[in-house]
């Protein structure tokens, strides 16, 4: 395992909520929110705007993440419920799993504090690119399945447990490099890319992808680049992203939210007809890397090197599946557990069938069978990209 790991290219504090139906009715009565209301706000200017926001998510049993125009904005959210102070970004929760697995690494943060001084893992060096302390956290909404709202005219049953991020950090939105990244990169045999949703401008997006060209110009040739997506705070600009990135990346990973919302449409995710025409349809605007899509029910593998990722996707799933039944303090014996646990026999025939569907360019692996009455919803998917970087690593 000679080089080192670089996860980039930023990270956060999280405040962590759990929705409530009562405290979700009391707002619905105080805004007067009527259900032909619940479509995606534009743009979240006021807490009445988020609150539907939020119930739009909870009727379809969706996550996602978006800008919010204040501070103030969440802590009036905020203060209805009791939070949970963590460590979040991608590339934070991915090294605190990965340290688990004993895979240390170094990160790239673009703000500090001692809330990210005393969380971080101990084996994690990091490089900050902010000279001075800065404190934005993000609200992390977790919500669970079956929850009922019922207020006015609104009547929703939530039909899966899911999470949404909520944010205003310009840290992450300005996603200022250090210096020091490209020496990093020199020794290093795995550099994970994630944070650049945040960006929100046009022009100093186009200066961070030419400054991240510029150091990824110091990896080694045999160096794996994976690429994890994630929700846009401005749409348009994922694809800018895969223009400039496309070529310099090995591994592509996205969530089933993310998938669907690229296509602009639902997809039946135990249906093999639906989920290989979204797969094609992916390769379409996606093509090179191999592509990773993890989801509740089963993570595959696109691309002619699929079958390579097979046991660094079963870690994935293992690592995120913990997290999911046990939350962030879950134990090394509820992990050896976990491994050894029956898969979901949906998922297992759906697996095989998509294998027979699409050949030798798929490798799907299916998910755990659970009955979890209060999962985790935070953090799966840099969950699996953690255990999905500690296997890689570890066969390297």
């Amino acid at each position: 395992m000679a080089g080192t790991v670089v996860l980039g290219l930023g990270g956060c504090v999280d405040h962590e909520l759990t929705l409530s139906a009562p405290v979700m009715e009391q707002l619905i009565g105080e805004y007067q929110i009527r259900d032909a209301e619940l479509t995606q706000p534009t743009a979240i200017t006021n807490e009445r705007e988020l609150v539907i926001s939020v119930l739009t998510y909870l009727k379809k049993g969706g996550g996602g993440e978006h800008f919010v125009a204040s501070t103030a904005i969440l802590r009036e959210f905020t203060k209805h419920f009791s939070i949970r102070t963590t460590l979040g970004g991608t590339s934070v929760r991915a090294a605190k799993e990965m340290s688990r697995l004993g895979v240390p690494s170094t990160l790239h943060l673009v703000s500090i504090n001692d809330v990210v001084r005393r969380l971080l893992p101990a084996d994690s060096d990091y490089v900050c690119s902010d000279d001075k302390d800065t404190f934005n956290p993000n609200t992390i909404v977790q919500y669970a399945q079956d929850l009922q709202v019922h207020a006015g005219d609104i009547t929703i049953r939530t039909p899966f447990p899911n999470r949404l991020i909520y944010a205003n950090d310009p840290s992450n939105s300005s996603m200022l490099l250090s210096p020091e990244l490209g020496a990093l990169l020199q020794g290093a045999r795995l550099f994970l890319i994630s944070g650049l949703n945040s960006i929100r401008d046009e022009q100093l997006l186009d200066r961070r992808l030419s400054s991240l060209q510029d150091h990824m110009r110091q990896l080694p040739a045999e160096a794996v680049v994976y690429y994890e997506d994630a929700g846009f705070h401005t749409p348009a600009f994922s694809r800018r992203v895969r223009d400039v990135l496309l070529d310099a990346i090995d591994i592509y990973g996205l969530n089933e939210d993310e998938m669907q919302a690229y296509l602009g449409r639902a997809v039946d995710l135990l249906s093999v007809d639906d989920v290989a025409a979204a797969l094609e349809s992916l390769r379409a605007f996606i093509p090179g890397p191999t592509l990773i899509v993890h989801t509740k029910y089963w993570s595959v593998a696109v691309g002619e090197d699929a079958g390579a990722n097979a046991d660094a996707m079963n870690e994935g799933i293992v690592v995120a599946t913990t997290r999911y039944a046990h939350g962030d303090e879950y134990t090394d014996d509820d992990y050896e557990l976990m491994r050894n646990r029956p898969r979901r026999a949906e998922a297992e025939e759906f697996a095989a069938a998509l294998e027979r569907r699409m050949g030798g360019i798929v490798r799907c692996l299916p998910g755990f069978r659970l009955d979890i009455a209060e999962p985790t919803t935070i953090g799966l998917g840099d969950a699996f990209v953690g255990g999905f970087l500690a296997a890689t690593a570890q066969k390297q």
